[in-house]
C-alpha cells in the first residue's frame, strides 16, 4: 500500500469547513425550491384510543391547499401504509389506531407559510381514548406486562449456580443495583427536513437532511412499490443527526412524497423545533439489573444481567440497540459465569430509535456503577479495580470471542491514570475535602473514573449481509472522485475519506473529492451508524483506490505492448520492472471514467452465531477511559465538571484533529446525558420540548479536557484506524457519578443526576443500598 504523501496522520483542515464557517454551505431550507409549497402534519394528541375523524372547517376554502390522509394513500400510490424499517408496522399515517401521541394523522400543503398556518388551524381531530390506561413508561411496561417487542440472551459457563455458591462462600462478596437511564434527545443543530418531488414515469425524488439515503430510498420503494432505479434520494448538508436522522428521515420523506404527488409539485418539509423534539426518536430508557459476585482479590468471578429497554410504540431500530446492549452488558471484563438477558417493552409513546452509542451507554452506566459499588465495598481503589478485570488481548468476551488484535483496554487505563496523575489528584480532593468540611464550606471535590468498550461497524453479520460498495472514479485533469453513500453529517467523513484515497494513490488530497450522496450516482456502502463509517467504508474506498491504481496499470500495458502484470504502481508512478513507465497525469490522462470498485469482506476467521449470539460480535473493538474532577455543592445539589481526562484507542487516527474533535464532543454530549438532560414525559408526550427548557451543555459549561488518543492499530481497517465516534459518549456519566459519590458519599443509580436527584440522594443515605 502506498504511503509516499503522509495525508493520513496529519490533521488536515476540513474539506468541507470554508463553506460551514462562511454560510456557503447550503442545507435543505437554503436550497431554492421556487415551485415548492410548505408542508406540515397534523398529529394526534391522545396516547392510545381511535381516530375517528377529520374535522376540516367548512368555512375554509381547502382548494386553495393539498390535504392527504389515510383515505388517500391507494389514489396516491402507496402499496401498504407502513414505514419500512426493519418492518413496516409503522404506519405513514394514522388509519384508526392510535399507539402514541405525535403520530401523523393528515398532511397539508400550501403555496405560502402563512396559508398552510391558517389551513393547519382549521384542522380538528376527533379521537377516542382506550378504554384502558395507556402504557406511560417502562415502570408501567414491566409491571402491566407489555408486550415484548425483542428479546436475547447470552449466556457463558453457568452464572446461577456461580452466584449460588458465592451467596454461600463467605469469601466471596455480592453486589447487585438496579440502574436506569431516561429518553435523551439528540438535538442536532438543524432540525429534520426534507424536500419530496414527482418524477416523470411515476418516481420520486427527494433530498434532505438525513444519515442514511439508502434507508429513505428503501423505505420509499416499499411504500410505493417502486423499482431501484425510479427513486432518488439525495442528502443536502446536514446540521447533525447523532442517530436521530438515521431512520425518522423515511418518515417525512415519505410524507413530503405524499404532498408532492398530490400537488404534482415539490413540497418541502421543515420541522419547528419544537415539533421535532416531540414527535422524533429519543434513546431508549433502560433499567438494567446487575448481580455480580467478586472474589476477596476484587476480580469479577460471575455476573448475572437484566436489560429491559423501552421500545415506544413501534418497533423501528430497537431489535439492533437492544442486540448492541445486551453485547456490551457485561462489560469490559473477564468473567467465565455471564447471563445476559435482554427485552424491549412496548409503551404509548413515540417509538425510540437510533442514538450515539446505540445502546451501549445504557449498559455502560450499569456496569460501571457495579464496579464502583463493589470496589467501595472490598476497599479497593476504583482505577486498580478495573486493572484488575479488564479484558486484555486474548482474554474471551462473553459471546465466546477471543480477542486477537487491536486491543488498546491496558493502554488507555495507564494513559488516563498518567495523563490526571490519578493517586496525587484523589489524594487532592480527599483534602480539599477535609478542608471544606472544616470551614463550613458547602462545596465537596471527588474523582471518578470510568473504563468502557465500544464494538466498532455492525453486530455480528451485519457488514456480511450488507456488502457495502464503494468506487473511486477518474475524473477530469487526473482527479479522483470517491463515490459512497457514506455521509457527513459533522464528523469529517469528507476530509477523512480523500485522505485515506489520496494516501493510497500517493496523491495530494487536493487532487480527490467525494460525489454528492445521491442512490442514482452512488453505490450503497451501508448507513452512516455503528462507527463503521471510517473503519469499514474508509478501508472500502482504501481497496477501491488500490484496484484504481491496478486499472491504470493494465491499461498502460494495453497502450505500451508491455506484458499483462508488468506493470507496477509504486506511489503515484508506474513502472516496468525498474524503468519508469508513466507518471499520475500521463496515467490517468484520457482515462476519465476509468473506476476501481470494491465489496466489503469480513477479516478472516471472524464469525457469529445469530441464534446463540455466541463468537465474534464485532470484528474489533474501541477502548475508551475517563478520569473525572468534580465539584458538588451540598447545599443545592449541583455538580460542576472541573476536569476531565479521556483516552481512546482509536486504532489509528487518520486525522488526528477530527478524531478529538469526535472524542471531545461525545464526552460533553455524555456529560449533558449525566447532569441535565432530562426528557419530561407528561401523558406519553415530551413535556418540555424547547431549548429554553431542555437543558443540554453550552461550550460556556464545557470542562477543561485532556483528550489522549491512543493508536493500537487494527490491520483490517484503512491504515490501522477502527471506529470512533460513538465511544466517546459511553465513559463520562459513569465517571461522574463515581465522582460524585467520591465527593459527597452518595451511590447515585438513576440518570440524569440533577441536583434534586443528588439532594434527594443525600437525604436518603443511598450510599449503604443494594450491597451485601
Amino acid at each position: 500500500m502506498a504511503t509516499g504523501t503522509g495525508v493520513v496522520g496529519r490533521s488536515v483542515a476540513r474539506l468541507d469547513g470554508a463553506g460551514k464557517v462562511t454560510g456557503a454551505a447550503r442545507y435543505v431550507d437554503d436550497v431554492p425550491e421556487p415551485e415548492a409549497w410548505f408542508g406540515a402534519t397534523v398529529r394526534t394528541t391522545i396516547a392510545a384510543g381511535r381516530l375517528e375523524a377529520i374535522v376540516w372547517d367548512p368555512d375554509f376554502d381547502w382548494s386553495r391547499v393539498v390535504r392527504v390522509t389515510a383515505d388517500d394513500l391507494p389514489r396516491l400510490g402507496v402499496q401498504v401504509n407502513g414505514v419500512m424499517c426493519i418492518d413496516d408496522a409503522q404506519p405513514v399515517l394514522c388509519a384508526g389506531e392510535i399507539l402514541h401521541r405525535e403520530e401523523p394523522a393528515a398532511l397539508v400543503a400550501a403555496p405560502t407559510q402563512a396559508l398552510l398556518h391558517e389551513a393547519l388551524c382549521r384542522v380538528k381531530l376527533v379521537e377516542r381514548p382506550a378504554g384502558t390506561p395507556p402504557i406511560l413508561d417502562l415502570d408501567a411496561a414491566i409491571a402491566r406486562g407489555a408486550p415484548v417487542i425483542t428479546s436475547y440472551a447470552i449466556r457463558r459457563g453457568d452464572a446461577a449456580a456461580a452466584l449460588a455458591r458465592a451467596a454461600a462462600d463467605p469469601t466471596m462478596k455480592i453486589v447487585e443495583g438496579t440502574y436506569t437511564t431516561g429518553h435523551q434527545e439528540q438535538l442536532y443543530i438543524e432540525t429534520c427536513g426534507m424536500v419530496g418531488a414527482p418524477l416523470p414515469g411515476g418516481g420520486v425524488t427527494v433530498h434532505g437532511s438525513l444519515q442514511c439515503p439508502y434507508y429513505v430510498h428503501k423505505a420509499l420503494k416499499h411504500l410505493f412499490g417502486l423499482a431501484p432505479e425510479q427513486v432518488v434520494v439525495q442528502q443536502d448538508v446536514t446540521g447533525g443527526g447523532f442517530g436521530g436522522k438515521e431512520e425518522y428521515p423515511s418518515m417525512i420523506g415519505a410524507h413530503a412524497v405524499l404532498l408532492a404527488r398530490a400537488a404534482n409539485r415539490p413540497v418541502k418539509i421543515v420541522y419547528e423545533r419544537g415539533e421535532d423534539m416531540v414527535a422524533t426518536t429519543k434513546r431508549h430508557p433502560a433499567r438494567v439489573v446487575w448481580r455480580a459476585a467478586f472474589r476477596a482479590d476484587g476480580t469479577l468471578a460471575a455476573a448475572r444481567v437484566g436489560v429491559d429497554l423501552d421500545a415506544g410504540a413501534y418497533k423501528t431500530l430497537t431489535p439492533v440497540v437492544l442486540s448492541r446492549a445486551i453485547l456490551h452488558a457485561a462489560g469490559p471484563y473477564r468473567c467465565d459465569d455471564v447471563s445476559v438477558e435482554g427485552r424491549a417493552l412496548f409503551t404509548n409513546t413515540p417509538p425510540n430509535g437510533a442514538f450515539r452509542g446505540f445502546g451501549a451507554p445504557q449498559v455502560a452506566w450499569a456496569y460501571e456503577r457495579a464496579m464502583d459499588r463493589a470496589a467501595a465495598l472490598l476497599g479497593v481503589d476504583p482505577l486498580e479495580m478495573r486493572l484488575r478485570n479488564h479484558l486484555r488481548e486474548g482474554d474471551v468476551t462473553a459471546t465466546g470471542q477471543v480477542l486477537r488484535w487491536s486491543v488498546g483496554s491496558t493502554a488507555v487505563l495507564e494513559r488516563a491514570a498518567a495523563s490526571s496523575h490519578w493517586s496525587g489528584l484523589r489524594a487532592a480532593a480527599a483534602a480539599q475535602r477535609a478542608a471544606a468540611e472544616r470551614a463550613g464550606s458547602p462545596l465537596r471535590r471527588g474523582v471518578g473514573v470510568a473504563f468502557c468498550f465500544h464494538g466498532a461497524g455492525f453486530t455480528g453479520n451485519g457488514e456480511v449481509n450488507l456488502k457495502g460498495k464503494a468506487e473511486v472514479e477518474l475524473g477530469p485533469r487526473g482527479v479522483v472522485r470517491i463515490l459512497a453513500a457514506t455521509t457527513d453529517i459533522g464528523q469529517g467523513t469528507r476530509t477523512i475519506l480523500p485522505q485515506i484515497a489520496a494516501q493510497e494513490l500517493d496523491l495530494p488530497i487536493e487532487r480527490v473529492e467525494m460525489e454528492e450522496p445521491r442512490t442514482d450516482r452512488v453505490p450503497d456502502s451501508g448507513p452512516t451508524v455503528a462507527s463503521r463509517s471510517c473503519m469499514v467504508v474508509g478501508k472500502i474506498v482504501q481497496e477501491a483506490a488500490a484496484e484504481l491504481g491496478r486499472a491504470l496499470c493494465r491499461r498502460l500495458e494495453n497502450a505500451r505492448g508491455l506484458p499483462d502484470g508488468s506493470v507496477a504502481r509504486r506511489g503515484s508512478a508506474f513502472f516496468h520492472g525498474d524503468e519508469r513507465v508513466a507518471g499520475w497525469e500521463e496515467a490517468t490522462h484520457g482515462a476519465e471514467g476509468l473506476r476501481g470498485a470494491h465489496v466489503y469482506h469480513h477479516p478472516a476467521g471472524v464469525s457469529f452465531d445469530d441464534k446463540t449470539y455466541q463468537g465474534d460480535a464485532y470484528p474489533v473493538y474501541g477502548w475508551g477511559a475517563d478520569v473525572v474532577e468534580v465539584e458538588v455543592d451540598l447545599d443545592t445539589g449541583e455538580t460542576r465538571v472541573v476536569k476531565i481526562w479521556t483516552a481512546h484507542d482509536v486504532g489509528r487516527a487518520i486525522n488526528p484533529m477530527v478524531v478529538a474533535g469526535q472524542i471531545e464532543g461525545g464526552v460533553l454530549q455524555g456529560l449533558g446525558w449525566a447532569l441535565c438532560e432530562d426528557v419530561v414525559m407528561k401523558d406519553g408526550r415530551m413535556a418540555n420540548g424547547r431549548m429554553t427548557n431542555y437543558i443540554i451543555p453550552t461550550a460556556l459549561d464545557a470542562p477543561e479536557m485532556v483528550t489522549d488518543i491512543v493508536e493500537a492499530p487494527y490491520f483490517h481497517g484503512p491504515f490501522g484506524a477502527k471506529g470512533v465516534g460513538e465511544i466517546p459518549i459511553d465513559g463520562p456519566a459513569p465517571a461522574v457519578a463515581a465522582a460524585i459519590e467520591d465527593a459527597i458519599g452518595v451511590h447515585l443509580a438513576a440518570l440524569p443526576m440533577t441536583p434534586e436527584r443528588v439532594l434527594a440522594a443525600l437525604e436518603a443515605g443511598s450510599s449503604t443500598m443494594g450491597t451485601r
